[in-house]
């Protein structure tokens, strides 16, 4: 059997080993400090749960197996500037920006850029690590930022999108419908979807992400995260992989995210995938486990095993309901079984029905 090798061991990686299962495809998770190397075949594909990553023995090894998918995708997209001059080049709306030179003055930026100005660095950095907000009236020291990060516009959005899209060799693409996001200093902390009036700006939503992974010919499940800033969407960043918002997935549609991607990137049959109902994702950050949560109707607990720490995504928690005042009746009965910095997440999913 041809094994499908995962860059990366962490949850996502986990969840696309378990959606192979079903499908009789044999995923390997690898950690990428792996002291052993694992054996690859020439037949054997090798897909990634991560655009980023050290080099070390296992990296570089599956990173250059012949049958590494979207090898040239991930190197674009895994550096913020080559992931935004990719977006200028294709003439799709984005937040306004430039390179963090050298030479780059601050008072040029601001006067280019706007009063407030949000540093990124060009690689790593996630659930809001690696970034800096700087304004006009306060100086910082930006030293070891130069040439290393992106500077761009503060964003004044309405509200935060995501789309999970996905392509096959083929050319064949599907999506799922657009995903409200709620972040918290800078991570994820709930997603909803499918919400009714998100579909006026579903095939504008599709269309951007149509160009990239056309342009890319990526092959996989990519994900597209926006701000909608009234009727238009701007780009915010791209994840060449599976993403944290799209796990609503898992419950809410015939197919989910994970056993998409592996259809897709084994030339399995991809069909549109058919939403069951109304879903709500929940992140668990820097939490203890809790089995209460398992006596809330219509919840389903994906829970990672990792040691917790605050800050870190621990696990997620899909609930789903018949309708909205099962929904809001459920989200209570969770709500009561989270910590006190949940109430505010659970009172922004109620205002979203």
């Amino acid at each position: 059997m041809t094994c499908i090798w995962v860059l990366g061991a962490g949850q996502l990686g986990a969840m696309l080993q378990h959606a192979g299962q079903p499908l009789a495809l044999d995923v390997r998770p690898v950690d990428i400090d792996a002291y052993q190397l694992p054996q690859l075949a020439p037949n054997d594909l090798v897909t990634a749960e991560r655009e980023q990553w050290p080099d070390t023995p296992v990296t570089s090894l599956l990173s250059q197996h012949p049958r590494f998918i979207n090898a040239n995708a991930l190197t674009t997209l895994a550096d913020r500037l080559t992931q935004k001059q990719l977006l200028d080049e294709l003439q799709l709306a984005t937040a306004p920006w430039q390179p963090l030179a050298v030479d780059t003055e601050l008072t040029k930026l601001h006067q280019t850029l706007g009063e407030r100005v949000l540093l990124k660095r060009r690689c790593g950095g996630y659930d809001g690590r690696g970034q800096l907000w700087l304004t006009a009236n306060q100086p910082a020291d930006i030293q070891d930022w130069r040439e290393h990060a992106i500077a761009e516009q503060r964003v004044p959005f309405d509200e935060e999108l995501s789309l999970i899209g996905v392509r096959d060799a083929t050319g064949h693409e599907v999506y799922y419908p657009l995903t409200l996001n709620l972040h918290v200093e800078g991570i994820l902390m709930a997603s909803i979807a499918p919400l009714a009036r998100l579909t006026t700006l579903q095939s504008q939503a599709q269309q951007m992400l149509s160009r990239l992974m056309q342009h890319l010919s990526y092959v996989g499940v990519m994900a597209m995260e926006c701000f909608r800033v009234g009727e238009q969407l701007l780009v915010n960043e791209l994840a060449p992989r599976v993403h944290n918002s799209g796990h609503w997935t898992q419950a809410g549609a015939s197919l989910n995210q994970f056993e998409a991607h592996l259809r897709a990137i084994s030339a399995l049959p991809l069909c549109t995938p058919q939403i069951k109902t109304l879903t709500v994702m929940i992140n668990l950050i820097g939490i203890a486990h809790n089995t209460s949560w398992l006596s809330v109707p219509g919840a389903e607990l994906y829970w990672y095993n990792k040691s917790v720490r605050s800050g870190r995504k621990v696990g997620h928690i899909n609930l789903c309901a018949d309708d909205i005042p099962q929904h809001k009746q459920r989200l209570t009965q969770l709500q009561n079984l989270l910590p006190a910095q949940y109430k505010k997440v659970m009172a922004w999913v109620n205002q979203q029905f």
